[in-house]
């Protein structure tokens, strides 16, 4: 390949600055915010455009109407008349619990106007530890004081093993790590000349990108979306497109995780196109980068329910790939062609198409990647057995991701409703069934079944 192409700071910096803020989320027809009903012209669409939508959602889950009904403490009559669009659902909070069940957002549930969810997770201790590291004036006291005595070699240490906790899932770990490292590299970046400060900017983007990359999956986008916006900031001090681009990877994850899809197609999109001049150059570091914001608009589509799209998105990143195989970016992406058959893996899996998924999966060795991605791996194939209802094959693939990622597992949103679901499933929960449950706090009763 070429060698390193240049990548224009200012067109990268642009996309990233440029960003919308969260939408307000308005109401939709015959809802009110605070759960009272409200009279508007159209509520009859609305109903019958809700029903299609929760059947559709209900079907690609793999559950019955009674099993539905079950999970959300009503009458299989109710889902029916519900699903017909014969009845209404006209309060705030009977809305959430639907989508919850689904998993879906409730904007995604209204028909005409968008909605925003107040879901309720639970989250890992660290993610608080996290998030007081965040609010700590750092920055602004190593401008005040100065810098000391700068150890470059313990800060690039101390940034290589930041990652090697996130890539494990390991978040108390990892809080206790960044708690010391980031003031350490906040005075450092403001201790050097012009050009010695550049690489403890380098670093510090890269230790707030594994912060807000924990802080993702651990179910706190909002927190998550200040370490990005800071690691952009400290890449674009240190001159460095590429890791200014990898942030615009990185946001991407997170609105994604907050299903905020158009938005993460839209940033990863745009951050693609920024770095195009160097990936036509065949810069390896860019083809990767660029890859790995492709798997990220393929998601979003996914998740929108835009099946052609998101397979052609696959394909092109199916084909960066194969040029850059072998190749370390080093910007911790795990990009490659078999990161490339996880992500068609959890695309199928969204899209309903269970069959796919596991054709898919069933070839994969993952034994080299990370903890934290073959846990999300197996989270994926564990969602796509219970859609074809092969309970117990699909609590193996959730014991799997347990074993590699507790921390991380144990509080994804999605793990929650896969045991939920099995349980609903299953006549009788074995005493494995009941373990995972146990594990990821779901109750286990007949006030869930």
């Amino acid at each position: 390949m070429a060698g390193v192409a240049p990548v224009d700071v200012q067109a990268v910096g642009e996309v990233l600055h440029q960003r919308q803020a969260p939408a307000a989320g308005g109401l939709a027809p015959g809802l009110a915010r605070h759960g009272h009903p409200v009279r508007s012209p159209g509520v009859g669409e609305y109903a019958k455009a809700l029903g299609r939508k929760v059947a559709l959602h209900r079907k690609r889950r793999g559950l019955s109407q009674k099993e539905f009904a079950g999970l959300l403490g009503r009458s299989e009559a109710w889902v029916s008349q519900v699903e017909r669009g014969v009845r209404r659902v006209d309060r705030m909070t009977v809305l959430e619990k639907v989508a919850d069940a689904l998993d879906l957002p409730v904007a995604e549930l209204a028909a005409e106007a968008p909605l925003m969810a107040s879901a309720t997770t639970r989250e890992p201790p660290a993610a608080e530890a996290l998030r007081v590291l965040l609010g700590e004036a750092h920055a602004l006291r190593a401008v005040l004081s100065g810098a000391g005595p700068i150890d470059r070699t313990k800060l690039r240490d101390g940034v290589d093993r930041a990652w090697e906790l996130t890539h494990a899932g390991a978040y108390a770990d990892l809080a206790e790590l960044l708690t010391g490292l980031i003031p350490e590299l906040e005075a450092a970046a403001r201790g050097g000349g012009d050009g010695e400060e550049r690489e403890p900017f380098r670093l510090l983007a890269s230790a707030y990108q594994a912060c807000g990359a924990a802080l993702a999956h651990a179910g706190d986008p909002d927190a998550a979306r200040v370490a990005v916006d800071r690691s952009v900031a400290a890449a674009e001090r240190a001159r460095d497109p590429l890791l200014m681009a990898a942030g615009g990877f990185r946001l991407a994850v997170v609105f994604n995780s907050a299903r905020r899809h158009e938005e993460a197609g839209r940033v990863a999109g745009d951050t693609a196109d920024a770095l195009a001049p160097a990936v036509e150059r065949g810069d390896p570091a860019a083809v990767s980068v660029c890859g790995a914001l492709t798997l990220q608009r393929a998601v979003a589509a996914g998740r929108s329910n835009r099946a052609e799209e998101a397979y052609e998105y696959l394909r092109h990143a199916r084909e960066m790939a194969v040029a850059v195989d072998g190749e370390n970016d080093g910007h911790h992406t795990e990009f490659g062609t078999l990161n490339v058959e996880l992500h068609e893996v959890a695309v199928a899996v969204r899209l309903g198409d269970a069959g796919r998924a596991l054709r898919v999966a069933e070839n994969l060795d993952v034994s080299g990647l990370s903890a934290e991605r073959r846990a999300r791996f197996h989270i994926d194939v564990a969602a796509a057995r219970t859609q074809r209802r092969r309970v117990d094959e699909a609590i193996v693939a959730l014991e799997a991701a347990l074993d590699l990622a507790p921390e991380m597992v144990r509080v994804k949103p999605v793990v929650r409703r896969l045991v939920s679901d099995l349980l609903t499933m299953s006549p009788v929960a074995s005493d494995r069934l009941r373990r995972l449950a146990r594990e990821t706090g779901v109750p286990v009763g007949p006030t869930d079944h």
